[in-house]
């Protein structure tokens, strides 16, 4: 079955970085896109970044453009976010999900079918 699993969340202070992961499994994870979401409490869930299946073409939410970076490893089943420069109100459980259809991507939540469990991340001022 499919199995999306984050590592990577923590505390940091604002102006920091950090690095979260997300481990795919159950599904050919080059033939599909990948995507980063967040939620922070009492906020919908918000678009952060997206991969296509090759890696070869990124997408970003506005406010996290110049600061992360979305990339993968179709080698290792494996797709990253880097996040530099953090500010507080990028505190929130982060989600990596799988696109729906193979070979799309896209920044609506509709666009995917599997998430998962989230990472929580906390940027302290």
């Amino acid at each position: 079955q499919v199995q999306l699993v984050e590592s990577g969340g923590g505390l940091v202070q604002a102006g920091g970085s950090l690095r979260l992961s997300c481990a795919a499994s159950g599904f050919t994870f080059n033939m599909y896109g990948m995507g980063w979401f967040r939620q922070a409490p009492g906020k919908e869930r918000e678009f952060v970044a997206a991969i296509t299946w090759s890696g070869g073409n990124t997408y970003y939410g506005d406010s996290m453009k110049g600061r992360f970076t979305i990339s993968r490893d179709n080698a290792k089943n494996t797709v990253y976010l880097q996040m530099n420069s953090l500010k507080p109100e990028d505190t929130a459980v982060y989600y990596c999900a799988k696109t729906r259809r193979t070979y799309v991507s896209g920044s609506r939540s509709y666009d995917y079918d599997y998430w998962g469990q989230g990472t929580q991340v906390t940027v302290s001022s």
